[in-house]
Parts: structure tokens; sequence; C-alpha cells
């Protein structure tokens, strides 16, 4: 394991996720154009199921495999780590079929109960995805837990790239035949891409083979554990952070209710409340999902970088792991909340041009949320951090905590007619403020880190400010001259070669952290051109 390791992980499975990000938009606005309302509705009842099951499976065991795998390797136990895998492999196929054989066969009785029988097309064609996505998480885990995060960034792109056209060209197919079908059809492009990733991780892990077994033999030989072990060590691990992965989408379903229950019994028509709630939950948070994609992509890669120093007992290295993902968290998370605080209305109106007024109304709710993108960075790498040195309950309470308060304001603020819907996004920010707190309290209670105020926070948040006095400026002058939607183009532009030179001018990040970039040689060799 190397510093370099770290952020090269950080950075593929960044690509990668934004990669991801684009297809699926490039999938949802034509498939609705194709299928209209109606058909994304039987699309969008079975897909919150298939996303709920494959949580069980995905948000918790992966990251547990990273972690148990990581701290075998780091005392030179490979066979260990591969039973890790092995044992793993077969819990998931397990709760993967289980999943499935749910689903599949359940299909009616699920959309039944949802009073959306024709959704029941659309269940049994994405069910089987769960058993081969669960699978593929085995693969995953095993290999992030050795700091290789390549199987993951190509096997998920390969995944989407497929699900995107297969779910496409079958709906298209079946959309002359009955919508159920094309609904399905769309829903089956998911079990397609699955295969695809599946194929692709395999042929990953066949190339890679022979050097496991070399490592294998290689290895000091340490007492076999025993499955159950192993099985126990993994549930102990993956179910608190199964539990931490659902506490804010249960509280994002409560708000749903909640949110339009209370703008009715403040006097608002139920039309205007529901269109309120449509604007926070439909426009505004499909954009604060896009920095998670790359903060996410550092935790995912600090998980086992921190488990196999902290299990090596090597507390300067993992001091310097932890210090460097948040740093980098802060980094991306900074100039992404200032630019939607920022250009707020104007990032709406050029997303929304069919609908001005939900757009001018929803970019009070943006801006809050914008605020919320620099905390969320945040909790997102110290969760990582302390699920890396085994307090993967800490996270968990925090957040639970956080939950707690956002559901307090969010109750009280909403019934304030002149604050309405934003009342929601302002208890959604506290709750990250909260647990971002309460994270960083634990993590410097239990690594002993200290943190560099000026070069982690200060010196990032002079160059993104630095960064929004430009955006600012670049927009009154182009809508001179130009419509709403090139002024934000070109300001967002602008906004982004400021930051760049900030970032060097600041020194908040230096030409050798550069070089231990992905290519890192030829970028420090771009940089030289325009920053000496």
């Amino acid at each position: 394991m190397t510093k370099k390791s770290f952020m090269q992980g950080a950075v593929v499975l960044g690509v990668a996720g934004l990669f991801i990000k684009v297809l699926g938009a490039v999938f949802r606005i034509p498939l609705a154009n194709m299928i209209g309302s109606v058909g994304m509705s039987y699309y969008q009842s079975a897909y919150p199921v298939y996303v709920f099951f494959l949580t069980l499976s995905t948000a918790g065991i992966p990251i547990a495999i990273s972690k148990m795998v990581s701290e075998r390797v780091a005392v030179d136990n490979h066979n260990g780590a591969s039973k890790v895998f092995g044992t793993s492999f077969l819990l998931l196929l397990i709760i993967g079929t289980a999943s499935a054989s749910i689903c599949f066969f359940g299909a009616g009785l699920i959309t039944g109960m949802m009073d959306v029988p024709e959704a029941a097309y659309s269940m049994r064609a994405i069910a089987p995805a769960l058993m081969i996505v669960s699978m593929m998480a085995a693969f995953r885990g095993y290999f992030q837990g050795m700091q290789n995060m390549k199987l993951t960034a190509v096997s998920q792109s390969v995944e989407q790239l497929f699900r995107v056209a297969c779910g496409l060209f079958l709906a298209y197919y079946f959309i002359g035949v009955q919508l159920e079908y094309a609904a399905a059809g769309a829903a089956f492009g998911a079990t397609a891409g699955a295969a695809a990733g599946l194929v692709c991780v395999l042929v990953i892990y066949l190339s890679n083979r022979k050097q496991l077994v070399q490592k294998i033999e290689k290895a000091v030989i340490h007492e076999q554990e025993r499955t159950k072990d192993i099985l126990l060590r993994i549930v102990v691990i993956a179910v608190p952070i199964t539990i931490g992965a659902a506490i804010m989408p249960i509280m994002n379903t409560i708000d749903a209710g909640m949110v339009v229950r209370i703008l009715k019994s403040v006097s608002y028509a139920d039309s205007e409340a529901k269109g309120m709630y449509g604007q926070l939950a439909g426009m505004v948070g499909p954009l604060i999902n896009f920095p998670q994609v790359l903060t996410q992509a550092v935790a995912m890669s600090l998980v086992p970088a921190v488990s196999m120093a902290h299990r090596q007992n090597d507390t300067a290295f993992m001091q310097e792991n932890i210090k460097m993902g948040l740093r980098a968290a802060i980094i991306v998370g900074l100039p992404c909340a200032f630019g939607f605080m920022t250009l707020s209305k104007q990032i709406m109106l050029l997303l929304y041009p069919l609908q001005k007024a939900d757009a001018v109304s929803a970019a009070g709710c943006l801006f809050i949320m914008g605020i919320g993108v620099i905390f969320l960075s945040t909790v997102q790498t110290l969760t990582g951090v302390l699920q890396g040195i085994g307090k993967q309950l800490i996270p968990v309470r925090n957040l639970t905590i956080g939950a707690a308060a956002k559901f307090f304001l969010s109750y009280n603020l909403i019934a304030v007619p002149w604050i309405n819907v934003k009342g929601a996004a302002v208890g959604t920010v506290a709750a990250y403020v909260i647990a971002s707190a309460l994270n960083m309290i634990e993590v410097r209670r239990h690594t002993g880190v200290k943190i560099d105020l000026v070069l982690t926070y200060a010196k990032p948040m002079s160059a993104a400010v630095a960064m929004a006095a430009s955006v600012w400026l670049a927009n009154r002058f182009f809508n001179l001259f130009l419509g709403n939607a090139l002024a934000t183009v070109f300001s967002v532009a602008v906004g982004g070669v400021a930051y760049f030179f900030m970032v060097f001018a600041f020194n908040v990040v230096t030409k050798e952290e550069v070089g231990r970039l992905p290519k890192g040689n030829k970028l420090v060799k771009i940089v030289n051109k325009f920053v000496k």
C-alpha cells in the first residue's frame, strides 16, 4: 500500500461514478419520452423495491469484505483474505438469490399492494439483477481490500453502459406491443447490465488469478480461520453500515409525507404543496447527488487504506491518509457548494427552462442544500475513517442524532409560511452539520490525528470564495448579451478555470501531490504550462 494508491483509487472511482451518473441521466430522459408518465409509473414502482433489496447486500457487506481483506493483506495473510472472499461470495449469493426470488415470485403480490399491478412485469424483469449484482459485490469488496479500485470502476461502467443500451432498446422495441412490456424492457436493462458487469468482473479476476495464487503460496502461514467466525465478523461490520446507509433515505421518505401534510395544514393548496415537495426532492435532490459521487469515491478508497495502516499499527501513515482524505473531500465539496449557492437561480432555470416558475421557486432550496454539500462531503469521508478503524457503530449513532435534529427542525420550520419547504432543506443541512462535527470529534479521539486548519479549511475556502466571485462577475457580464443558458454555462466554465488557478495560487494542492494521481507526470506537465 502506498499514498499514491489511495489517491489513484479515489480518482478512478470518482471518474467512473461521474460517467455512471451521466449515463443514468441519458437513460431517464429518452425513456420518459418513450413510455410517458404512465409507463414511468410502472418502471418506478418496481425500481425502489429493487434498490431496497440491493441495499441489503451492497451497502455494508462489500465494505466489510474490503476492511477484512485489507487487514489480512497487511500481515501477509493472503490465504485468509482469499477465504474471506470465498465465504462472503457464498453469503452474498444466498442473500441475492433470496432477494431475487422474493421479487420474481412475489411480484404480483408486491405490486398489488402498491396498487400498481401493471408493474409486476417490470419487477420480474429486474429481479435476476439482484442475484448477479450481489455476486459482483463480493469481487468488488475483495479487490478494494487490496487497493485495486479498477475492477469496481470498470465493471460498474460496463454494467451501466449495457443497462442503458439494452433498457432503451427493449423499451423502444416493446412500446408498440404493450406499455407494461415496454416498462419491463427498460427494467430488464438492469439485469442485462448486471450480466455484462459480471462477465467483466470474471475476466479481470481470471486475468489476476495467477498473481493472486502466487501471493497465497508465498505468504506467511497463518492459523486457518473458521468460516463461522468470518461470517460473524462480516455481520458485525456490515449490519451497522447497512443501517447507517438507510437512515437518510428513511428520513427522506418521512419528508415525502410530512412536507405535504404540514404545508396543507398552513393553508397551501394540495397541488401547491405537492409542487413544493417536487421542487425539493425531484429538482434539487438529483443535483446534490453529483458531488457525492466524488466524495463517496474518497470514502471508499479510505476504508482499506486506513484499515491496513491501523492493522499494522502504522499510526503516522494512518493519520496521513486521514488528513489527505479529509482535505480531498473539502477540495471537491467547497467549489460545488459555492457554485450552487452563487448560481442557484441560474442553474435551475438552465435545467428546467419549461418550468420557469418552479425553477425560480426551487432556487432557494438549492442555495440551502448547497451549504449542506460541504458537510455531507466530510460526513462521508469521516464515516469511511471510522469504518476503517473498526468503529462502524459510531457514524450510525451520529447520523441518527443528526436525523433526529432534522426531523425536529423540519417539522417546525415547514409550518412557517415564509420558510415553507425550505425548512426541510434546513433540517437536512443541520443533520449533516451535526453528524460531521460528531464524527470529527470521534476521529480525533480514536486516531489522535491533528488537522491543519489552515491547509485543510482556510486555503480551500479562500480558493472557493475567489472562484465564487469570478463566477458571479462572469455571470453578470455574460447576461448583458447572452441568454441565461449560455451565460450560466460560460460562468461555470470561468469558475472551473478560476478554481484551478486558485488551488495552486493558495497552495491548496502541490504539484507533488498532483504527481501521485493517475497519469500524474503528464498532469504535472500540463499544470506547469499554466502555473509556474
